[in-house]
């Protein structure tokens, strides 16, 4: 039977055309250019360039070893907390390096590999976590914006600063870090709407890691994969293998690339896995088993571009043994950061609240003044 001719009232205006349900559906399967053993596939993503996959590697190296320290450091009772990703860098130093110096980063609490990568400085990343600021760094400086802790909150800022950038018409792209968590947010609903109607120059990676803390994807959603979502927004939608870190860079540059010209946000969802627990406050033993931990770790991001690099011959003992000292050399710097008390002065809680202290700030201000007096009397 043949279809009958469409209406020409009912057919897509030209502006719309790039929203067709068929444009805007992810892939059945994640898109991947390595297979776990590091062997290439054939993929309609093409391969980075060779320096772009040896920085990939060398910062995922880094950004483990800095991982591992920090979950050392909270186990030593140096940071208050620390959400390992280990397992989840590639999502985290592939999205990063293809964003363009100019572009912002909205990172969440999970993401201090981000935060290094685009190059933050250590110490300054690990502020939260210990408790001594809100911020530590400039986000000016690096154009990253604070950590964020209440889930999905970071989407609004992202799409609101991506806005903003277009009106004053100036080349600049936010890309907003999200966990599967997150997505179930109304925040999120509300940003991805809101940056589909504006076309905002935003790239919402989704790190679905597979588990909200305890709960797991199954428990949040229906959808055949969260990348499925786009197309309820009018956003076109990716779905990759969050382990492979070229597929990851390849999709997040196009991406970018996408919202520079004009052409609107793009969802990612980024298969991976949290191998560690929540938080250092978690026992994720109460809800996966060890045998789904041990299957991803064959999976692993940095052992997956290692075989590949080495089997092409671009990765020999010299430059693994270079990269090996540089990621201890930071991680014996923030050692020796995290070991020295710092001297909190208490009245640093009003300072950057406001750009002119309230009345009430002021009032709190001199309370804590008094109560300081007493003391030292």
């Amino acid at each position: 039977m043949v279809a009958p001719p469409v209406p020409e009232s009912a057919q897509l205006p030209e502006e719309l055309s790039d929203r067709h349900p068929e444009a805007l559906l992810p892939t059945p399967t994640p898109l991947h250019l390595l297979d776990a053993n590091g062997r290439e596939v054939d993929s309609r993503l093409s391969m980075p360039e060779e320096d772009v996959l040896l920085d990939l590697y060398r910062r995922m190296v880094v950004g483990r070893r800095f991982d591992a320290q920090a979950t050392a450091l909270t186990k030593q009772g140096r940071l208050a907390v620390y959400p390992s990703s280990r397992g989840q860098e590639a999502c985290e130093v592939g999205a990063v390096v293809a964003l363009r110096p100019q572009d912002w980063l909205f990172p969440t609490y999970r993401d201090s590999v981000a935060l290094v990568t685009r190059g933050v400085d250590p110490m300054e990343t690990l502020t939260l976590l210990r408790g001594d600021w809100h911020l530590g760094y400039d986000p000016y400086e690096y154009r990253v914006a604070p950590q964020c802790t209440p889930l999905a909150t970071n989407t609004l800022h992202a799409v609101g600063l991506a806005h903003a950038a277009t009106v004053k018409g100036e080349d600049t792209v936010a890309l907003v870090l999200l966990g599967d968590g997150a997505t179930s947010e109304g925040d999120t609903h509300e940003a991805l709407n809101f940056a589909a109607v504006w076309k905002s120059p935003v790239v919402f990676l989704v790190q679905n890691n597979g588990y909200a803390i305890s709960v797991p994807l199954a428990k949040q959603t229906a959808a055949p994969s969260l990348a499925h979502k786009g197309i309820g927004y009018g956003m076109p939608s990716v779905l990759v293998d969050g382990n492979d870190a070229a597929a990851v860079h390849v999709v997040v540059r196009e991406a970018v690339e996408r919202a520079a010209t004009g052409h609107g946000p793009t969802l990612i969802e980024a298969l991976t896995y949290r191998i560690e627990s929540h938080t250092n406050a978690d026992d994720a033993q109460r809800y996966r088993d060890d045998a789904e931990v041990a299957a991803w770790l064959e999976r692993d991001p940095i052992d997956r571009l290692e075989r590949y690099l080495t089997a092409r011959g671009l990765l020999g003992e010299d430059a693994r043994a270079a990269i090996t000292a540089e990621a201890e050399g930071l991680a014996s710097r923030v050692r020796a950061g995290m070991n020295a008390d710092v001297e909190v002065d208490p009245m640093s809680l009003f300072q950057h609240v406001y750009a002119q202290p309230t009345l009430q700030l002021r009032a709190q201000q001199q309370l804590l003044t008094d109560e300081l007096l007493q003391e030292a009397e």
